[in-house]
């Protein structure tokens, strides 16, 4: 279920013979539809079925429940811009409209957000609708609609699924999408009405894919099967501070008046803020038991399917704001683009939300991206001021290990009653499941009832002898600010008609979960950041980067950080603000701990640098300059290496030679560059030779074997006392991935050649690595002969593209439908430039291969001076129609790294305009 790019039977169409390639699949469609409901039936029935899906774009519709006519205008990329007189009636249309793109879609979405997707899909979701169903998201958003939001929101949300419904009035699910028809193929579901509900609940699971350091934190846990402290905290190097910039650098805590300023305040000293947490009643190691418990967990998160991201690994996005006085315009220039997976299509809905008149009855003149499924705009701009987001990556995530009791758990030596409810799971083709969920009084799920082996090693788990007694076993919990009722959704409405600073702040303090970084520049030529979100405090010496013990109070959250607390910055004197998911603020200006987990600033550096590269040399920041510090693919973990493999003398003259790729290159990892490809098949080997084959079999890739030194040796493996191992871990959530903080674990020990990671135990076919040089040497060897099985001998063929490829895949069919159908949904390969923690951010998973995992999901760079010369793209198209002309018509320009015009006034969307499409009341 979770968008998988690792592999596809789906083909790029080129630029020549489009029309050409789309018969010959609609033929193919024809063939196939024929072969399951008889060939006399079936051709007409596929050509029909990809037809009646199709969304009418000109002439006019009636719609129920509309005020007044409602136009929509479509510009040739099938983007549209909807004009209307009220606010409903311009959210009901926005319902209509992405359900006529994307309802397929949607309908998914709402099954996994509230874990139903085995209704859909039969039997194989069943896993994933039991943990979903714990997870309680559904709950929690009814709840969060019922008692959190305002009218004015629940009004929008109202309007907006009665849009939906009234596309869905009528229609046969074959009618809505190819995908339907195809499922109707195996079962007979059949879409039901939409719901404001619905919308809310798709908020949790962004939230969740966004939700922070939950995978690390088990990480930690399971590498001390295998690893000491000093051994793990060398893979958790410290943030950077003196070398990576923080997002905020002119302002910090006031410790006098108890919150942010921006330009003065109290220095706070060494003991203000909270030492390393140490989780477990004061291990800095997790018992044996819970490894394995914990490793059961993450196979259970891992096949969760995602949202948004890449279930909380490696996520990351990049923005920055310009102000005008370093601007050609002389106002502020805002890009963004996040980073997320690679899905098809897109998780991103482009549109325009305008009023014809702005006034008290109709209060929006907005653009931007959307997600089809629920109303607003979530990141762009409205008639003055422009906002982005990227993942603040905070820590609003905690595991528990709880101490049951008979029926109970126990807190502070008393037993509790879990509370209880039960949830009957319906499956497609199937019998009902139904299972019981039990939470603590904090409202904490338990996640390990929802598989019979963690209960069963939850009964064997050890802890320290300052723990209760073991009774009936230890289960884990997880505490999760998502899991409380808030109103994050009455914010994207705030956002979407702030029109200063202050509105702007006020709507950031509704923003409870995800928490985000969100920038901020206006037409009055103001840039400001802001950090928002639900944060939990913990008490003194727990910083939640390893689970707790439940049965100890002092453990629990102590509270919220404040919103008058939360770091911002306003104008600042440098005139620029760049976030990269890098540290918020210096850890000596703040009381609190929001993350031991930061991203290491690499990315953020370097557009730190590009920024004042351009300013230091006299010159003026273009829409275009921002456009091209989105692409920039230089590698910083090459800057550091290649002078230190340049230097090794190599005997082998293959090897020699593919060294040789590596002199005079400028670092760049362009799609057609040979040395970025033999360089990041180096670094490959190196992650795994220094670390990889190092880690536990819980973080390896699966299937892959190593025989390994027992659990009680802490030297290199001897060849005559070693056991057989193999990796359990999914390629794209191993480790190491050679993301930035392996970058910095490098960096520490680059200049230690004798330090014991460079060490390497021999094997059949190569000799031990004693330092540095020689792991080096033996990781460039292995790397040539890597890169010749997969490219070829002939090192003049070679290319970074070739290995480094994106394939976007339909997020259910496309992955885990017939083969067949597959090729119906899928597109791809791209050959794609860029890297891991590079500015243009194509990730890949160094332990599990080269493959594209997650992507700038869409890039954007608004113009402040004049919002029509503000510039946009997305990472497909707006249609979820696979035949469709908009499908992926903007991958293609995406993949080379231009962006599209974004009409926003009236005349502007008029001049673009291609359809148009009037809702009539």
């Amino acid at each position: 279920m979770p968008p998988n790019t690792t592999a596809s039977s789906g083909r790029k169409p080129g630029k020549s013979g489009r029309k050409k390639g789309r018969k010959a699949r609609l033929f193919l469609i024809v063939l196939v539809l024929a072969l399951f409901g008889g060939v006399a039936y079936g051709g007409y029935w596929g050509v029909s079925t990809v037809r009646a899906s199709f969304p009418q774009t000109k002439g006019s519709l009636t719609l129920d429940g509309l005020s007044g006519p409602v136009d929509v205008k479509r510009d040739g990329n099938g983007i549209p811009q909807i004009y209307a007189s009220s606010d409903e009636d311009l959210f009901m249309a926005q319902g209509y409209v992405q359900a006529q793109d994307r309802f397929y879609e949607m309908d998914v979405r709402r099954h996994m957000t509230s874990g139903r997707l085995s209704e859909m899909f039969g039997s194989g979701q069943v896993k994933n609708d039991e943990f979903l169903r714990t997870m309680g998201w559904d709950r929690v958003a009814k709840e969060e609609y019922d008692k959190k939001l305002s009218a004015s929101t629940k009004k929008y949300l109202q309007a907006y699924a009665k849009g939906v419904n009234a596309y869905l009035k009528g229609k046969d699910g074959k009618d809505i999408s190819l995908e339907y028809a195809a499922l109707g193929f195996t079962n007979d579901y059949k879409p039901q009405e939409w719901t404001p509900v619905d919308s809310v609940a798709w908020l949790k699971a962004m939230a969740w894919d966004l939700r922070g350091n939950m995978q690390e934190e088990i990480d930690r846990s399971l590498m001390t099967s295998r690893l000491g402290p000093k051994q793990i905290a060398d893979l958790y190097p410290e943030y950077p501070y003196s070398r990576n910039k923080t997002i905020t650098q002119e302002g910090q805590y006031d410790s006098v008046t108890g919150s942010y300023v921006q330009g003065s305040g109290t220095t706070l000293g060494s003991g203000t803020q909270s030492t390393a947490g140490t989780g477990l009643a004061g291990n800095t190691t997790a018992p044996n038991g819970l490894q394995s418990q914990l490793s059961k967990l993450y196979n259970v998160l891992d096949n969760v399917p995602t949202a948004v991201g890449v279930n909380g690994n490696g996520i990351g996005s990049n923005s920055w704001v310009v102000a005008g006085k370093y601007t050609i315009t002389g106002k502020p220039l805002l890009a963004n683009d996040p980073h997320l997976s690679a899905s098809l299509p897109s998780v991103w809905y482009q549109m325009g939300l305008h009023c014809t008149s702005v006034s008290s009855k109709c209060q929006y003149d907005v653009s931007g991206y959307t997600f089809a499924g629920m109303p607003g705009v979530v990141i762009g701009h409205n008639q003055d001021i422009a906002w982005g987001m990227t993942n603040s990556g905070v820590d609003v995530t905690d595991l528990y290990l709880e101490k049951i009791t008979g029926e109970g758990y126990e807190r502070d030596g008393k037993v509790l009653p879990f509370t209880t409810r039960r949830e009957t799971i319906k499956v497609a083709g199937g019998a009902d499941k139904t299972i019981v969920v039990r939470e603590t009084k904090d409202g904490m799920p338990l996640l390990s009832d929802r598989d019979d082996e963690l209960v069963k090693v939850g009964k064997k788990a050890t802890v320290d002898s300052g723990a209760p007694d073991r009774g009936d076993g230890y289960a884990i919990a997880l505490r999760w600010t998502a899991l409380d009722p808030g109103n994050s959704m009455d914010a994207v409405f705030q956002l979407d008609r702030a029109s200063n600073w202050t509105e702007f702040r006020t709507a950031a303090a509704s923003f409870d979960v995800p928490s985000q970084n969100l920038i901020y520049a206006d037409t009055n030529n103001h840039i400001g950041y802001q950090l928002p979100g639900k944060i939990p405090t913990r008490a003194k010496g727990d910083d939640g980067s390893l689970p707790s013990p439940g049965w100890d109070s002092k453990y629990k959250w102590t509270g919220y950080i404040k919103q008058s607390e939360l770091p911002y910055e306003y104008d600042p004197k440098r005139g620029y603000i760049v976030t990269a998911n890098q540290a918020v603020v210096d850890k000596d200006k703040y009381p609190y701990t929001l993350t031991t987990d930061w991203g290491y600033g690499t990315r953020s550096q370097r557009i730190t640098d590009l920024i004042e590269a351009k300013i230091k040399g006299g010159g003026k920041i273009s829409t275009d300059d921002m456009r091209q510090m989105q692409l920039d693919d230089s590698s910083e973990i090459a800057k550091l290496i290649v002078p230190k493999l340049l230097k090794i003398d190599v005997a082998d003259k293959n090897v020699r030679d593919a060294q040789k790729l590596l002199e005079g290159w400028d670092y760049t990892q362009d799609a057609d560059s040979a040395a970025a490809a033999y360089f990041n098949a180096t670094w490959r080997n190196i992650l795994k030779l220094a670390f990889g084959n190092k880690l536990p079999k819980e973080l390896r890739v699966k299937g892959q074997c190593l025989n390994v030194a027992p659990v009680d040796t802490t030297g290199p493996a001897d060849e005559n006392q070693t056991v057989r191992e193999c990796g359990q871990r999914e390629a794209d959530q191993a480790q190491p991935d050679g993301g930035d903080r392996w970058f910095e674990v490098v960096r520490k020990i680059i200049d230690d050649p004798n330090n014991d990671w460079w060490k390497a135990p021999k094997t059949r076919l190569d000799k031990a690595a004693d330092n540095r040089d020689e792991l080096f040497a033996r990781a460039m060897k292995d790397a040539r002969w890597e890169l010749t099985a997969k490219l070829g001998k002939d090192m003049d063929t070679w290319s970074w593209g070739r290995l480094h490829r994106l394939f976007l895949k339909n997020q259910t069919l496309g992955t885990d439908g017939p083969g067949v159908l597959q090729y119906m949904l899928n597109r791809g390969p791209w050959r794609l430039g860029g890297g891991e923690a590079t500015v243009n951010a194509t990730g890949w998973n160094a332990a599990g291969g080269y493959g594209v995992v997650w992507v700038p999901s869409m890039r954007m760079v608004v113009n402040l001076d004049d919002f029509d010369k503000s510039k946009w793209i997305n990472l497909s198209g707006a249609s979820g129609h696979a035949y469709s002309a908009h499908y992926t018509d903007q991958t293609d320009k995406w993949a080379k790294g231009e962006l599209l015009p974004w009409s926003f006034s009236g005349k502007a969307v008029d001049k673009s305009t291609s359809d148009t499409l009037v809702l009539k009341p």
